[in-house]
């Protein structure tokens, strides 16, 4: 293993802070140990530091020629490491990498802020009695023991650092895919899409405060992976969407079931293949004649809000480092989406069987749900399960249900189907039916498709209220035709549920 920046930059406090070296003339585990705990802990967010042992300091800088260490103290000292990191509470595993210099060994301990701190180390790591613990913390150039108000800040860090914020020391800037990552910027109308190939993908990370650490080596934050890795499966494993249909029930006869290809790619790109899936495949609108009404009702089995809404939420509120796919069951009268872990446990059982709105006092991917929103993609505030539950009243579905277990290991959302759906099928608009479709509607609403079709007809997006105005109608109005249209497999739309666009398919 080779250190990350030159190694005379080190000794000579070049590009870096003079509080985050630290000389040592030799190995003195007891000293060592402070000092890898307070780096660890990192109570200024330096980004930690470094430990250089067999280096004598003269006047803040290192005595050269250096003192050294033997040869052979090189393995024993690692071996030492092995034992004391495990005496860290949690443990805590620093990098050691021995270096050549003045034609003399020394041993760099490379000690990068930890994502588990607070840290305490035991005043003495090399004493045989039973051992007192201290939090330590860096002051100026000395690694010291902290005071009970800088001990309670340091609890307070500890836990706010969502998952998705933390760092990913395995991923590189070669994972980022620049595609992705100026394809977001450019829907967020952000002008930093166009610097993405000027610049390189890690100066915008770093202009979007997604890296961390100093400035050396820079790590990549998990939400960039999450968003912007075409494979994040391989940091996050079994991050993919598993779906698989009952058509006769999973209870009743789960040996008949068919399981569609894993949804794999970045959260956008699982969320829009989903969606994408959904509406080509599961959901269907019915006409149902209503007398003494010239307008009949339109339904659906399932509202698109409400899925798009509830798949959404499957991936915001993940756990990314459980090996477990997000879930879909598609059964005869229902749709299960499954996640894990299960609901906060901030949020009572009442509260869930109820499903209204759950505030959880936790946030594990924090971030997400941010970039989530920009997209169109997330609500806020905790509204995403009203969402659901309204745009299933709207369509006169019954409401969503929500479990979980006992532990909170997993989270299920329930969304049954329409009544209307598990009637006869015969007022079903198939996608082949527009030409069916329009022998039995009125002359005034075919003038209005076909007002539709040819202002869609070069291809470009087209939003709700440019219709109105070319037809004369209220946006209510046009949405509704626009959604026939839709499901006649005329037109498409562009997946969102605000700044909706459509075009010709």
């Amino acid at each position: 293993m080779e250190l990350e920046m030159d190694v005379e930059d080190l000794l000579n406090k070049r590009k870096l802070e003079s509080d985050r070296i630290e000389f040592k003339a030799g190995w003195n585990p007891d000293d060592i140990y402070h000092s890898v705990c307070a780096f660890a802990n990192d109570y200024n967010n330096d980004g930690g530091g470094y430990i250089v042992v067999g280096v004598e300091e003269e006047n803040g800088v290192a005595k050269r020629p250096v003192k050294g260490l033997p040869e052979y103290m090189l393995d024993s000292i690692q071996k030492d490491m092995l034992g004391y990191n495990n005496l860290i509470s949690p443990p805590y595993f620093p990098q050691g990498i021995p270096a050549e210099v003045d034609e003399k060994w020394i041993f760099v301990i490379v000690v990068r802020t930890g994502q588990q701190r607070p840290y305490k180390s035991p005043e003495h790591v090399t004493s045989k009695k039973e051992k007192k613990y201290n939090y330590y913390i860096r002051y100026q150039t000395s690694s010291v023991k902290a005071n009970s108000e800088q001990e309670r800040e340091l609890i307070n860090m500890s836990d706010q650092t969502p998952f998705d914020c933390r760092a990913n020391h395995k991923a590189t800037f070669e994972d980022i895919s620049p595609v992705l990552l100026e394809d977001h910027l450019r829907k967020t109308g952000s002008k930093l899409a166009k610097q993405v190939r000027e610049r390189g993908v890690e100066e915008i990370l770093n202009d979007m405060q997604l890296l961390i650490g100093p400035p050396e080596l820079r790590y990549i934050q998990n939400v960039a992976i999450m968003m912007f890795c075409e494979h994040p499966e391989k940091f996050f494993g079994y991050t993919y969407v598993q779906m698989t249909s009952f058509p006769k029930g999973s209870i009743e006869n789960p040996s008949i079931s068919e399981d569609f290809p894993n949804i794999t790619g970045s959260v956008p790109q699982m969320i829009q293949a989903t969606m994408e899936r959904f509406r080509n495949l599961i959901i269907r609108e019915k006409v149902i004649k209503v007398p003494n009404q010239m307008e009949a009702l339109r339904i659906f089995n399932y509202p698109y809000q409400a899925i798009e809404e509830a798949v959404v939420n499957a991936f915001y509120h993940r756990d990314y480092m459980s090996f477990e796919p997000v879930t879909i069951e598609i059964e005869p009268d229902c749709i299960n989406i499954m996640n894990f872990p299960g609901i906060d446990r901030s949020i009572s059982e009442k509260t869930i069987a109820e499903g209204k709105r759950f505030v959880s006092r936790y946030y594990r991917n924090r971030r997400l749900g941010e970039f989530l929103k920009e997209l169109d993609l997330s609500e806020g505030h905790s509204s995403g399960i009203p969402t659901i539950q309204e745009e299933l009243e709207k369509n006169g579905s019954p409401r969503a249900e929500f479990f979980t277990d006992e532990d909170r290991r997993a989270m299920r959302i329930r969304i049954p189907i329409h009544p209307a759906f598990l009637e006869a099928d015969d007022e079903v608009l198939l996608p082949d039916s527009y030409e069916k479709a329009t022998k039995k509607s009125s002359k005034k609403k075919i003038e209005q498709y076909e007002k539709i079709l040819k202002l869609l007809n070069d291809g470009e997006w087209h939003k709700t209220a440019e219709i109105a105005d070319n037809l004369g109608l209220k946006d209510t109005r046009t949405k509704e035709l626009l959604k026939e249209l839709i499901a006649l497999d005329k037109l498409i739309d562009n997946g969102k549920t605000k700044g909706k666009l459509y075009r010709l398919k």
